[in-house]
C-alpha cells in the first residue's frame, strides 16, 4: 500500500499502468455480444432456449466486418431479417437461423452479404421467400424445409432448387384448404417463369458505327422488361411496346468495346435474361510510353489500345529491333481496354542506349511514339576517369568517382586470384583424402549434393551430412523420386548400422487381399492405385478399407534391398497426421506398398477447388461449385500440418519439400502430410531443374538451401510459413508472377511473399516469423503450432459446406 501513497516514487507512470492493467482486465472480445450468444473473432453462435434474442447481435462494425458465420437457433423471440440488419456482416459465408419463429425475410436483406454461400432457413414460420431474396448471392447450398410454405407463384422459383436438388425435391407446400403437397410437381394457372431471347445475338462493328438490339420476352403474369449495360459512352435511346424493347446504339464509341448488354425479365415466378458483349473494331492508340525503369530487369513501360489486339514492333535508333532471349516484349495487364507491358531488356550495356520507337498496328490504322532510354555510359569514348559506366536514373546524374588509386584495383584482383586458387586446393584435398565414408563432420543438418536434393523425409543424425552420389549403395532409400542415404540414427536403429530396432516390425500384406481400383497418379518409382485391401488387422469393425498402393518400377536388387529399407523407415512414423503406412507386398513383382487413402486428394487441388477461382481450375467441365473456405477452417488446415511437422521435427526428420501438394484431405477437412512422388510429375512448375534431372522446390526454400543445399528443421520452418501463404491465397503457386531465376534472386536478397488478401494479420506475422533470413531467428516449430492453435480454437470450424 505504500506504492500508493503521494511521494512514494510511483508517480504518474505507475498510474497509467495500473490503469492499463485494469482496462485489460476488463476487455473482452465482442463487448457487444449479447448474453444469449458465443462471440468470436469470426463467428456468432446463439442457441440458448431461455435467454431469446429478437436480432441479430449489434457489435462495433469492425468486429461485424471479421465475421463469416453466424448460427441461430432455438430462439422464440427472433421473427423477421430486415433491410438493415446484416449491412455490416459484409464478409459473413454461412448462415443458418432454423427452430425460431421466423417468418418475413425482406427483398434487401442480404444486399449487403455478397459473399453469402450456404444460407439455411429450415424449420422456421416462412410461408413465402422472394427470388429477389437471394438472386444476387452465389448460393451453394438453401435449405427451407420444415417451414409452412404457400403453394403460391411467389414460391414457384424453389422448385429449380438453389445448389441442393434433395432439397428441392422434399420441399413441401400447403394449400389453401391445409393439404400440403410436393413443391416440384406444383403447376399453377397463370404463373410461368418468363423467357427473353435476344436478337442479334452477338456483335462486331467498326467504331462510329450504328446498331439496334431487340428483347423480346414471355411469362406469366405479364414480366417487366430492363436493359442493364455498362455505362455506355455511345448515344443510344430505349423504346418498349408491351413485351418487346428496343435498344438503338448510335456512333458506337472506341470505349464501349467488351461493354456487356444485358436485357432482363421478371415477374414474381421468377426471372430470365440473355447478354451480348460489343465487339468494336477501332485502330491502335499509344496511350503512354515512358523512361526505362529499373526493377529485376529494365524495363520501358508502355499501354496500347486497339481492337484487334495491335502487333507491336519496336526500333532502335531508326533500325527495327530484333527481340530474343535478353530483349522481348511482355504484356504484363489488360484492363480498362488497354494492354499494359514493357520492353523488357536484361543487363543492358552502352550499346543499347538510344531513342526507341514503339509502333503499334492493326487493319484498321497504326500509332507511334518514341522515347530515349539511357541504360550505362560508354567505357571505350570515356577518358575522365570520374564516370561511372553505370546510370542511375534516380540520382542528378552525376556519376559516382572510381577508387583514386587504379593500383588498388589490381592489388585486389591478384589477391582475389590467389584466394581462389587455395580454395581449389582445399576442395581437392577434402574430395581425395577423407577417411570417414559419410564426410566431414559438422551440425546436425542435412547438407546434400545435387542429386539428392529434392528428396523430402530426410532422416537427420547428430553431427552427420549426407554423402555424395559416388557414396550410394545399398545403404539407400529410395522416398519420393530419387535415392537418399540413410543415415542412422540411434533413436531408431541400433549401433551396428545394418540393423533397424528389433521392434521395428513391417506388416506383409497377402497379394490376395490387394483388389485394384482404378490408377490415382504416376511418379517415376512406379503408379499408384486406389484398392480396396482385406484382412489389415486393424482396430475398423470392416473386412475391407479403401487404400492407395504405391507401385516400384524397378526390380533390380538393390531398388529391393531400398525398397525394405523405406517400408522399415515409414513404419516408424506414426502420427494422426502424417498418412499411414500399412504394410507392404513382396510375393511378386511389382513390390507394393500400402498406404492410407484420403478422400479429397492433395490439399494444393482441394485448396483451388474451394477458392474463388475454382472456375477456372475445372479443365472445361461443368462442375457444382464449390463453397469457399472459411478462415476458420484455412486455421484448421493450417494447425494440423504444423502438427504434423512437430512430430517430424521431434522425430529428427526433416521433410526438404513441404508443400500443399505433397499434403492430404481426408473426410471432415482431416490433412495429413504425405507424399507419394507424384507431385514432381503433376506440379513439374513447381520445380527447379538443375542439371540433368535434379528437381529443386525453389520457391519454398529458405537463402541457405538455396545457395549451399542446406536443409534443417529450421528450413522446413520457412517451408511451413510459404505453406500458410498458400493456404490462405487458396493454393496460388508462390512468387506465380515470376520465373524460377528471378525467385531465387528475390529469397536471396531478402524479399518476402505478400500477406495474401484473407489472411488475418496474426498469421502473417507468423508467416514472417518463418521466413527470417538467419535460421536461429525463425521461429520454433512447436511454437508456431500452439499460435495457429489458440488461433483455430478462437475460431471453431463450420464443417456443414465440406461434406
Amino acid at each position: 500500500m505504500n506504492l500508493l501513497r503521494p511521494g512514494s516514487g510511483f508517480g504518474m507512470a505507475g498510474w497509467r499502468l495500473v490503469c492499463a492493467a485494469v482496462a485489460l482486465a476488463l476487455w473482452r472480445p465482442a463487448e457487444s455480444c449479447p448474453t444469449a450468444c458465443t462471440c468470436t473473432g469470426f463467428r456468432i453462435y446463439c442457441a440458448d432456449t431461455e435467454r431469446s434474442i429478437a436480432a441479430f447481435p449489434a457489435l462495433s462494425e469492425p468486429e461485424m466486418e471479421n465475421i463469416t458465420d453466424i448460427y441461430i437457433a432455438n430462439q422464440s423471440s427472433f421473427s423477421s431479417i430486415n433491410d438493415k440488419d446484416l449491412t455490416f456482416y459484409r464478409n459473413l459465408r454461412n448462415l443458418t437461423v432454423t427452430n425460431t419463429r421466423l417468418t418475413y425475410v425482406s427483398r434487401k436483406a442480404f444486399q449487403n452479404n455478397v459473399k453469402l454461400q450456404y444460407l439455411n432457413l429450415k424449420d422456421n414460420n416462412l410461408s413465402s421467400l422472394s427470388w429477389k431474396t437471394v438472386h444476387h448471392l452465389n448460393i451453394s447450398s438453401l435449405l427451407l424445409s420444415g417451414n409452412p410454405l404457400q403453394c403460391s407463384c411467389e414460391n414457384m422459383w424453389m422448385k429449380q432448387g438453389r445448389g441442393d436438388e434433395s432439397e428441392a425435391a422434399e420441399l413441401m407446400c400447403v394449400e389453401e384448404g391445409g393439404k400440403r403437397r410436393h413443391l416440384s410437381k406444383l403447376t399453377l394457372p397463370n404463373c410461368v417463369v418468363p423467357t427473353v431471347s435476344l436478337h442479334p445475338k452477338s456483335v462486331t462493328l467498326m467504331a462510329g458505327s450504328n446498331i439496334t438490339l431487340s428483347c423480346n420476352a414471355s411469362g406469366m403474369p405479364t414480366p417487366d422488361l430492363n436493359w442493364i449495360t455498362c455505362p455506355l459512352n455511345s448515344s443510344h435511346e430505349i423504346v418498349t411496346t408491351g413485351q418487346t424493347s428496343i435498344l438503338r446504339l448510335k456512333d458506337l464509341s472506341s470505349l464501349d468495346n467488351e461493354c456487356k448488354i444485358t436485357c432482363s425479365s421478371d415477374n414474381t415466378a421468377g426471372e430470365s435474361e440473355a447478354s451480348l458483349h460489343l465487339d468494336i473494331h477501332f485502330a491502335p492508340t499509344i496511350s503512354k510510353l515512358m523512361d526505362a525503369i529499373s526493377d529485376h530487369h529494365w524495363c520501358i513501360p508502355f499501354s496500347v489500345s486497339g481492337n484487334p489486339q495491335p502487333k507491336l514492333q519496336w526500333q532502335l535508333r531508326g533500325e527495327p529491333l530484333i527481340e530474343g532471349a535478353f530483349i522481348r516484349t511482355r504484356i504484363h495487364d489488360y484492363s480498362e481496354h488497354e494492354y499494359h507491358g514493357c520492353l523488357q531488356l536484361d543487363n543492358p550495356t552502352h550499346i543499347n542506349n538510344g531513342e526507341y520507337k514503339l509502333l503499334a498496328s492493326n487493319r484498321y490504322g497504326n500509332d507511334c511514339k518514341v522515347v530515349n532510354a539511357h541504360f550505362m555510359h560508354n567505357p571505350w569514348n570515356d577518358t575522365t576517369a570520374t564516370d561511372s559506366l553505370y546510370y542511375d536514373p534516380t540520382t542528378d546524374d552525376t556519376p559516382l568517382e572510381p577508387p583514386e588509386d587504379r593500383v588498388a584495383v589490381y592489388v585486389v584482383v591478384g589477391i582475389a586470384v590467389v584466394t581462389f586458387t587455395g580454395f581449389v586446393l582445399m576442395l581437392v584435398v577434402l574430395k581425395f583424402g577423407r577417411n570417414s565414408k559419410f564426410g566431414i563432420k559438422g551440425p546436425s543438418s542435412v547438407i546434400s549434393n545435387d542429386d539428392d536434393s529434392a528428396s523430402p523425409l530426410h532422416h537427420v543424425s547428430n553431427g552427420s551430412n549426407t554423402p555424395s552420389s559416388s557414396d550410394m549403395n545399398a545403404d539407400a532409400v529410395i522416398i519420393g523420386m530419387t535415392k537418399i542415404p540413410v543415415i542412422e540414427n540411434p533413436q531408431y536403429f541400433r549401433s551396428n548400422s545394418n540393423l533397424h530396432k528389433s521392434d521395428t516390425f513391417v506388416q506383409h500384406i497377402k497379394r490376395h487381399n490387394i483388389v485394384l481400383k482404378r490408377e490415382l497418379g504416376e511418379g517415376a518409382f512406379g503408379k499408384v492405385f486406389l484398392a480396396e485391401c482385406y484382412n489389415l488387422n486393424l482396430l475398423h469393425d470392416q473386412d475391407k478399407l479403401l487404400v492407395a498402393v504405391k507401385t516400384l518400377k524397378e526390380a533390380s536388387e538393390n531398388a529391393r534391398k531400398d525398397f525394405h529399407r523405406e517400408a522399415e523407415l515409414l513404419t516408424n512414423l506414426q502420427h494422426e497426421h502424417i498418412v499411414t503406412f500399412y504394410g507392404v507386398c513382396v510375393e511378386s513383382d511389382p513390390l507394393i506398398m500400402v498406404f492410407e487413402y484420403m478422400k479429397h486428394g492433395d490439399l494444393n487441388k482441394f485448396l483451388r477447388a474451394h477458392g474463388p477461382d475454382a472456375v477456372l481450375m475445372a479443365d472445361g467441365q461443368v462442375q457444382q461449385q464449390q463453397a469457399e473456405l472459411t478462415q476458420s477452417q484455412m486455421l484448421h488446415i493450417a494447425q494440423q500440418i504444423a502438427a504434423g511437422m512437430v512430430y517430424l521435427a521431434s522425430q529428427h526428420f526433416v521433410h526438404r519439400d513441404l508443400a500443399t501438394r505433397n499434403c492430404l484431405v481426408g473426410e471432415n477437412l482431416l490433412v495429413k502430410i504425405g507424399d507419394f512422388g507424384m507431385s514432381r510429375d503433376v506440379y513439374s512448375t513447381d520445380y527447379y531443374r538443375v542439371g540433368g534431372h535434379t528437381m529443386l522446390p525453389i520457391r519454398w526454400m529458405p537463402p541457405e538451401s538455396i545457395m549451399y543445399r542446406k536443409f534443417t528443421t529450421e528450413s522446413d520452418v520457412w517451408s511451413l510459413g510459404v505453406v500458410l501463404w498458400e493456404i490462405f491465397t487458396y493454393g496460388k503457386q508462390p512468387w506465380y508472377q515470376l520465373s524460377n531465376n528471378e525467385v531465387i534472386e528475390c529469397i536471396t536478397q531478402g524479399r518476402v511473399l505478400q500477406r495474401p488478401r484473407t489472411c488475418l494479420k496474426e498469421v502473417y506475422d507468423l508467416m514472417l516469423g518463418c521466413w527470417q533470413r538467419e535460421p536461429h531467428s525463425r521461429l520454433n516449430i512447436r511454437e508456431i503450432h500452439n499460435l495457429l492453435l489458440n488461433l483455430a480454437k478462437a475460431s471453431p470450424v463450420y464443417l456443414d459446406i465440406l461434406g
